[in-house]
């Protein structure tokens, strides 16, 4: 076989060992119509380039793409390259401090090695994307990983931490998930001196220390469920749960998961908990999904609904008729 069919040969070879965990040698020779033998000399053509390619001998063995001190290049195949370059492109706006310039740079280097056939679709696909800045909380990279780093080890951290208010306190907690809303990153955690679990704004923790202390897992909430609940409810004075006469998938499309939590009862209806500042926040906030509801909790919420629709009754009379 010529050198450039070796090339061509090795560079599939690690497009295949890109797509699965594990193959054995047999399958190899099979897709690429060689030999074993050959599959053995284009392993180790790849570890001469930096691949760290694992072997393992007996039943469930075979060839394993492993994880190496250097990233290696990458193969993408058309659908990969769009899918890489249409994520980094909304990477630009997100929520990671550095991510934003880091994905610019991933871009431009993308770019340049790119076909001339696929670097006009990217791009047509870069100037049909529009990313609406909002209020972005970005939190540090290096924290954001040193706690992913301590869920996964499940060691004990140790942090200073300030509240809504600016009250500063220090934090000791077991690590369990970092949840990402779209504006903010949280975390859930069990608070070791509150004896409880607990919600952490990543935004507002500091002095983070990784402790060498393991923890053993404890029996734990829904992460997605409990910060969500946290912050749609937990931190306003009045809290409201309305039986809303629509689908739940409908209501969830109308409104985000960190405005209120919607449960559903059947197909046609679900109850919706929401918080707010005060009664007549939120009976406007219900009142303008436009759909039929009935206050489940507190009472208080129909007294105000009752004092919204007098008002509103009074201003859709005509002045002209007495």
């Amino acid at each position: 076989m010529t050198e450039m069919g070796t090339t061509e040969r090795v560079l599939r070879l690690l497009a295949l060992l890109q797509q699965r965990p594990v193959w054995t040698g047999p399958e190899l020779a099979e897709r690429l119509g060689v030999t074993t033998r050959s599959i053995r000399r284009d392993v180790e053509r790849l570890r001469a380039l930096g691949y760290p390619v694992n072997a393992a001998q007996g039943v469930g063995g075979g060839y394993q793409l492993g994880a190496g001190k250097a990233l290696p290049p990458l193969l993408l195949d058309d659908e990969e390259a769009i899918a890489t370059a249409v994520s980094l492109r909304l990477a630009a706006g997100g929520t990671v401090a550095g991510a934003s310039e880091a994905a610019v740079r991933t871009l431009a280097k993308l770019d340049q090695v790119l076909p001339a056939r696929l670097r006009a679709e990217v791009r047509a696909l870069h100037d049909a994307i529009a990313t609406l800045e909002g209020a972005r909380i970005e939190v540090d990279a290096d924290a954001l990983l040193t706690l992913a780093r301590a869920c996964r080890d499940q060691v004990r951290v140790e942090c200073g931490y300030a509240d809504r208010d600016g009250t500063e306190t220090e934090r000791r907690i077991e690590p369990y998930r970092l949840v990402a809303t779209g504006r903010r990153w949280y975390l859930l955690a069990f608070d070791l001196d509150r004896d409880d679990w607990r919600t952490f704004r990543l935004d507002r923790v500091h002095s983070l220390r990784v402790t060498t202390w393991r923890f053993r897992p404890r029996e734990h909430p829904d992460p997605v469920d409990f910060v969500q609940r946290a912050i749609t409810t937990a931190p306003y004075p009045h809290r409201a749960r309305v039986l809303l006469r629509a689908p739940a998938a409908t209501v969830r499309a109308w409104m985000p998961a960190t405005v209120g939590t919607v449960e559903p009862v059947d197909d046609g209806s679900c109850v919706l908990s929401v918080g707010g500042t005060d009664e007549h926040e939120l009976a406007l906030r219900v009142g303008m999904l436009g759909v039929d509801f009935e206050v489940l909790e507190p009472a208080s919420l129909r007294s105000q609904m009752a004092t919204i629709a007098e008002r509103f009754a009074r201003a859709a009379r005509d002045p002209d008729v007495r």
